[in-house]
């Protein structure tokens, strides 16, 4: 019973952090429809800073100085590098299909901590990988151009790459929540997120804002408030209390929710073919994640 319950905390964060990142997709498709994509992303961090900062104080802890390296890292891999992908991704693909891409990230992360972790990586778990790619290539390579995706292979290859660099952000966060509170994480996050972003607002393609109306503006604090601050933080908790490998897995809950929000509020729709694909995808993530009990852990060095 303590068990179950030392869990439910966690586990409840983690469902809730699904929430907000699946409905980020919808979000962020309504604020690019007026905003730049840099200047969606540098308010979405500037947002969640402005949040933070009556906290500042309570949020202190023991900082080291050799950790500032790998907090640096991680938050140039996610917020940084993530968005930069996202962003991009998002004005060449639907966010349906973008949120079917974020259901290879368990499985990458499970490579990756095998790799650096050194937690166990089994056959099944590679065969399972490669379904996922071969569902993704699938989804993308079938995908056609429309008014939700004007070239869906680009757009979904820049998702995937999106995921590459939210790997490398559970990584360096599982390392790191050994010795910072998550909330002093998404602080760090969110502050060098905001530093990060700020140069890319003066780049001459960079359309700045002449007005801002409700919608879109009401988007970029939700993305800044709802999903950078509280979603990252709900994330960072589950993922200090549980294995950094079962954390990820709830990633498979954006995929659906996103499909979801996507037709009932975007009026999006998946054909035949597409759900066919995402179902390849959906299936190497299941049996990536069946019980491999009779299964000889892979060594490391064949990744």
């Amino acid at each position: 019973m303590p068990r179950t319950t030392s869990r439910l905390g966690p586990t409840l964060g983690l469902v809730g952090a699904m929430v907000l990142w699946a409905s980020s997709f919808i979000a962020l498709k309504f604020a690019f429809r007026h905003f730049d994509p840099w200047v969606v992303i540098f308010g979405r961090m500037v947002v969640a800073s402005l949040c933070f900062a009556p906290f500042l104080k309570g949020l202190s802890t023991s900082f080291r100085m050799k950790d500032l390296k790998l907090m640096v890292f991680m938050a140039v891999c996610e917020p940084g590098l993530y968005f930069v992908f996202e962003a991009k991704a998002l004005t060449y693909t639907s966010a349906s299909q973008a949120g079917m891409i974020t259901a290879m990230l368990p499985l990458m992360v499970a490579a990756a901590a095998a790799a650096v972790l050194k937690e166990r990586l089994t056959k099944r778990m590679v065969l399972g990988f490669a379904m996922a790619v071969v569902g993704a290539l699938w989804l993308s390579v079938i995908s056609e151009s429309d008014a939700h995706a004007p070239n869906p292979m680009l757009g979904n290859f820049l998702e995937f790459m999106a995921m590459v660099c939210a790997t490398g952000y559970m990584i360096c966060c599982k390392r790191l929540s050994a010795r910072y509170g998550s909330w002093f994480l998404t602080a760090v996050q969110s502050l060098v997120g905001a530093v990060f972003y700020l140069p890319l607002l003066l780049l001459p393609s960079t359309q700045l804002p002449t007005s801002f109306p409700p919608l879109p503006t009401a988007s970029i604090i939700y993305l800044g408030s709802a999903v950078t601050l509280l979603a990252y933080g709900l994330y960072n908790y589950g993922l200090s209390r549980l294995p950094a490998g079962q954390s990820s897995a709830f990633i498979n809950l954006i995929p659906v929710i996103t499909v979801l929000l996507g037709h009932l509020i975007l009026g999006e729709e998946f054909t035949g073919w597409q759900y066919a694909a995402s179902a390849v995808v959906m299936l190497g993530v299941l049996v990536s994640q069946e019980s491999a009990g009779r299964e000889s852990p892979l060594p490391s060095s064949t990744l």
